[in-house]
């Protein structure tokens, strides 16, 4: 554990003017406050905020973030306030503070829930300011490397696998490729002990083989490089565990037919020198086509810059090289760190567009298992590079399409989107881009996204915009409907309802707006009273309980029961009176009432089977309906207005395709009997906004 003066010494070292005694009290500060605290590992739990303010002093980040790191669990874990933070050490660390302390409080959840909460309150506090990510992640590092002092293996478990989901990944996409690399290692230990243990002992039997292998190809890199006039430095490594595993889980090979465990960093003084020193490489070894890559020109998301290949060195060997300047490797390693090193004023510079994307998710995601899935989109995946017509350069996830790309452009333009040219033709939205393609979005003035582009988009961004709109257009057709219905219980009020009375209604119902009152009318998740109560409370008390109104006047008797024996009306084929039905018993249960053409029926063969017959009196049933209507304003309302002229109460109304021009909906509605709900179907099929409608 780093002691004070060494702590407000390693700050001092890159950064003369910081406020040595603010450094000091927040010292001091969290050791009192954490006081007896232990860790699992049995520390003081002050080492640990401690060690993680050490981590920030590696990356040379400003007094703030140190200040933060130090104090970043005394709100959590202790009495303090944020009040408190803000009274001892001003507003900026005190927000940021804040931003770290909303990451936690969420260990009740259920594991999904848990991590898309925390996934979700990350972003949203990333967005405010990226030192708060930058504390977090040194957070999570320093607790993976103390991880195996926790007792139980579940627990061990759930966090290495949420440090695999999401601390990782996001280390990566803001190029802090050191704390990712480690934060695999250390969790795929935990996640997979026995590949771990295997890959670990096979490197270490290949060290004791040759230990001076890595060190004499590094060497005789360099030795070729300076022949051709170049002074670069050459280091080599092998590949850490986790990498080795994804390569054999990716290509179904053995540990034997890795060929490339070995990787070399040439660092250049300029960027000129880089390609000289790839054409000077790849004159002396054989390379492997398609496994060159210039991140100079078109640089990664995260602003990760360097040139890859792969070599085949002597005795048939591959190897990986990388190629880079020694600015681009300090930005490498430690990213939108070290960027905020060279320039921690200028805060915007450092918010990403992949960042601003994430934020965009987290507003359109609908649910934690759906903001799950969309970060975990856009956080994955290797890229693409395509071109707007004046040559913007926008990165996307291989396997990106058309739609995809008209999302990344702007959210505007992908909800816009009709059709696409790529390179100049007429092309499917569909399609697959490839790496330079030119992409040409084309605009609709009425269009929507369509349902059915969630079969082939593949980035986060969109399918959450997607989801979204898709999901207003359904509320606002469903809330149409709801209107039509609402002016029928409108009318049996005793009094003239205006808009006054359809907000007051609106309150007592506990809603936000008119809206919100249409779409559960349309939606069957209010009845037809309740909505009379809201409007003028007491109009219905002289409605008898049994015999409110016709449309919901249900008498059913059964004939071919044995008295006493209680039925319903069977879900799948939906009898009402005039069908003709039969019963199936099966013992210790109600007697399920099905039409005699039901495909359930196939399923009771264990079951009695009674010939039944409707009562005399028996009227009032709900009837299920199918109706594809054609896909253009007013129509839904002209479907509504068909059930509302025959004064059928709608219990229920879902989409269940959407395919332009038509949208299909699955509709349940009270129906007297056969008769009357051949009479409807009748109607609808007259319809011009009807194509089609049948009974279900």
């Amino acid at each position: 554990m780093l002691r004070q003066y060494e702590l407000v010494e390693r700050v001092l070292g890159y950064d003369p003017d910081a406020d040595e005694a603010a450094l000091n009290r927040a010292y001091v500060y969290t050791v009192q406050k954490h006081g007896s605290q232990k860790r699992a590992s049995g520390d003081p739990y002050f080492s640990h905020p401690i060690e993680v303010a050490g981590l920030m002093t590696d990356l040379q980040l400003d007094q703030e973030t140190i200040m933060t790191a130090l104090l970043h669990d005394t709100v959590e874990d202790t009495l303090v306030t944020i009040e408190d933070i803000e009274a001892n050490f001003g507003k900026e660390v005190a927000r940021l503070v804040d931003g770290v302390t909303k990451l936690s409080k969420i260990e009740t959840m259920p594991e999904n829930e848990r991590a898309a909460e925390n996934l979700r309150k990350f972003l949203l506090a990333m967005s405010e300011d990226i030192r708060v990510l930058l504390v977090k992640l040194a957070d999570r590092l320093h607790n993976m490397r103390t991880l195996h002092f926790i007792k139980k293996p579940e627990k061990r478990q759930r966090i290495a696998r949420e440090t695999m989901d999401i601390y990782a990944p996001l280390a990566e996409r803001v190029g802090m490729y050191e704390y990712m690399r480690e934060m695999q290692a250390l969790a795929f230990e935990q996640l997979e002990p026995e590949a771990y243990a295997t890959i670990t002992h096979r490197l270490e039997a290949l060290r004791g083989e040759d230990s001076s292998e890595v060190d004499a190809i590094a060497l005789k890199i360099k030795q070729v490089l300076a022949e051709a006039g170049l002074s670069v430095e050459v280091t080599g490594r092998e590949k850490h565990p986790y990498s080795i595993w994804q390569k054999m889980s990716e290509r179904h090979v053995s540990f034997e037919q890795v060929t490339d465990i070995m990787a070399f960093r040439v660092i250049t003084e300029t960027v000129a020198d880089c390609y000289a020193a790839m054409g000077v490489l790849h004159t002396t070894w054989q390379f492997l086509p398609g496994k060159f890559k210039d991140y100079i020109s078109t640089p990664k998301t995260n602003g990760y810059r360097s040139l890859h290949t792969s070599l085949m060195y002597e005795n048939s060997m591959r190897v990986e090289v990388q190629v880079r300047t020694r600015e681009m490797h300090d930005r490498n390693e430690f990213g939108l760190a070290a960027h905020w090193a060279y320039k921690q004023h200028d805060k915007a510079d450092g918010q990403v567009g992949w960042l601003r994307d994430l934020i965009e998710i987290v507003d359109a995601s609908h649910d934690a298992e759906e903001l799950l899935e969309h970060t975990r989109l856009a956080i994955y995946q290797d890229r693409i590079f395509a071109f707007t017509p004046k040559g913007a350069l926008f990165q996307l996830p291989k396997g990106a399409t058309a739609v995809d790309f008209a999302f990344a452009v702007h959210t505007d333009l992908g909800l816009a989107t009709v059709g696409v040219k790529i390179n100049g033709r007429h092309m499917p939205l569909r399609t697959q881009l490839n790496n330079g393609d030119v992409i040409e979005i084309i605009k609709g003035g009425d269009a929507g996204p369509q349902l059915s582009w969630l079969g082939f988009v593949v980035t986060g961004k969109a399918r959450a915009a997607i989801r979204r709109a898709v999901r207003l257009k359904e509320r606002e057709e469903v809330a149409e409907i709801g209107s039509k219905l609402f002016d029928q219980i409108a009318a049996r009020v005793p009094a003239k309802i205006g808009k006054k009375a359809i907000r007051v209604a609106v309150e007592r119902l506990d809603m936000e707006e008119p809206d919100d009152l249409m779409f559960a009318i349309g939606a069957g998740k209010i009845s037809d009273r309740e909505v009379m109560e809201a409007l003028v409370p007491g109009c219905t008390s002289e409605f008898d309980e049994e015999e409110e109104w016709s449309s919901r006047d249900r008498q059913i008797s059964i004939r071919g029961l044995t008295p006493g024996v209680g039925f319903e009306l069977a879900e799948c084929c939906h009898p009402v009176p005039g069908d003709r039905i039969v019963g199936l018993r099966r013992k210790g249960e109600r007697v399920i009432v099905h039409t005699i053409d039901c495909l359930e029926l196939a399923d009771g063969v264990d079951s009695d089977w009674l010939d039944l017959n409707w009562g005399k009196r028996s009227h009032g049933a709900v009837g299920r309906f199918a109706i594809t209507i054609y896909d253009r304003p007013g129509t839904l309302a002209e479907m509504a207005g068909v059930f509302a002229q025959h004064k059928i109460n709608v219990t229920s109304l879902t989409q269940t395709h959407f395919d332009l021009p038509f949208a299909t909906y699955e509709i349940d509605a009270e129906v007297n009997d056969v008769a009357h709900l051949s009479r409807i179907l009748s109607a609808l099929r007259a319809s011009d906004a009807v194509a089609q409608a049948d009974r279900i």
